[in-house]
């Protein structure tokens, strides 16, 4: 079968890597893609959000399959765009429905999702200006730190924790007044949760689901989880402390009311759900949902998925996920991300990038182009991540960072401690 991929990513190069692997592809295109991506697949000038465009590829190619890797699109309708046209009534669509996407593209609807469907989750309050007060009456209930969500889609920026009461009456009133333009014209002030972050995925055709198992970001620039956030930094998969009990309660009181509230309320989903949980002494509770897998975590779950991605797909679309078969590698895998310096400020593009011999793990690229002499070189922020399999989380982050000397490219900046909290 023809593909189409959508998105520029570390997550999509990952995904591209494991589509190519099926018997069942004819031919992949990338749009816009990579490096990365160019070297095992075409890529096509397109812009994601541009429907229209997308279409006429699509029906200019003969596409059979749609896959949409990141967010902005699917919360823009994407789904909704080609199942209401006629012409790709066969066109296999792998995104959740513009009702679905919602789940990541408003933090007040995810949380109404979660209560409406008993599925454990912070307390919260949802403020706009016109109930500033009660806003700040809320806040004042709460213990710090205090926890301000920007309802809307704010390219990973939009989520405040702060120690001081008065910091964050202040911030409240600059998010509502546009600190994040229209994505925070309604903030989601939440109670703050304590413990361990892990996130799980889950891929649905909305009426079953496989459980594609744990992962553990980081988000922070520097050693320690100091500094600024970032897109992530680096991801180990599975989560150690993620043992069957605590995997049957994630299960159990998470995962499958989420997809219950599905058929419940109507909602079309096919795709991926990623849930941002908190281990609180064992017990999960939701942080957040995204409606596509999160990145550098795609990194470490596509190369643990032993089964045909495309085969999944396939039972997705047709609504059969429940007959496909399905299979996880037991062994850890780890990724560690190199980052353009200045990152996640402002930094320089178009520096060349030279990979040495690499043994034992997989390179994916995300920030990444090629020049107009065709060498490749920094497209981005977070440019390369260096993947690799191991029986212990050691021996996988051994042979990642051993290959992470043999990638360079000025200003390379990368964390050193990735996975080291997991080893105590």
């Amino acid at each position: 079968m023809k593909v189409l991929l959508l998105g520029s990513g570390g997550r999509e190069h990952a995904l591209a890597w494991k589509i190519i692997q099926s018997e069942k592809l004819e031919k992949l295109f990338v749009a816009p893609g990579n490096a990365g991506t160019g070297i095992i697949a075409e890529n096509v000038d397109l812009n994601p959000n541009d429907f229209p465009a997308v279409a006429d590829f699509i029906e200019k190619e003969k596409v059979d399959m749609l896959i949409v890797g990141p967010e902005e699109p699917l919360v823009l309708g994407i789904g909704n765009y080609f199942e209401g046209d006629k012409r790709f009534d066969r066109l296999m669509i792998i995104a959740p429905s513009r009702e679905g996407a919602v789940l990541e593209g408003s933090k007040d609807f995810a949380k109404e999702f979660m209560y409406r469907h008993n599925i454990p989750t912070a307390a919260y309050k949802s403020v706009t200006y016109d109930n500033l007060t009660e806003g700040i009456e809320f806040l004042r209930t709460l213990k710090p730190p205090y926890v301000l969500k920007a309802d809307g889609l704010a390219a990973g920026k939009g989520v405040l924790i702060i120690d001081d009461l008065h910091e964050a009456e202040e911030e409240l009133k600059d998010m509502l007044q546009g600190k994040f333009g229209k994505a925070s014209e309604k903030v989601v002030i939440e109670e703050y949760l304590t413990g361990i972050e892990i996130s799980v995925f889950a891929l649905t055709d909305g009426i079953s689901y496989k459980i594609l198992g744990s992962a553990k970001d980081y988000k922070r620039i520097g050693n320690g989880d100091t500094g600024l956030n970032t897109g992530g930094m680096g991801a180990v998969s599975p989560v150690p402390f993620a043992v069957e009990a605590f995997n049957k309660k994630v299960e159990e009181r998470i995962i499958k009311p989420t997809i219950e509230g599905f058929k419940k309320d109507g909602i079309k989903y096919k795709g991926f759900v990623f849930f941002g949980l908190m281990n609180d002494n064992g017990e999960p509770k939701v942080i957040e949902y995204n409606v596509r897998m999160g990145d550098p975590e795609t990194e470490v779950i596509m190369p643990r998925l032993k089964t045909d991605l495309l085969t999944l797909f396939e039972a997705v679309a047709n609504k059969e996920l429940d007959k496909a078969e399905f299979d996880m590698d037991n062994r850890y895998c780890t990724t560690v991300m190199l980052v353009s310096a200045g990152y996640p400020g402002s930094y320089e593009k178009g520096k060349p990038i030279t990979i040495g011999e690499i043994k034992g793990s997989i390179v994916f690229h995300a920030g990444t182009k090629f020049s107009s002499d065709g060498k490749v070189v920094t497209n981005g922020g977070r440019v390369i991540t260096v993947s690799s399999y191991g029986n212990t989380i050691e021996e996988a982050l051994s042979l990642s960072y051993n290959n992470v000397d043999k990638i360079d490219f000025e200003g390379k900046t990368f964390r050193t401690d990735i996975g080291r909290d997991l080893l105590k």
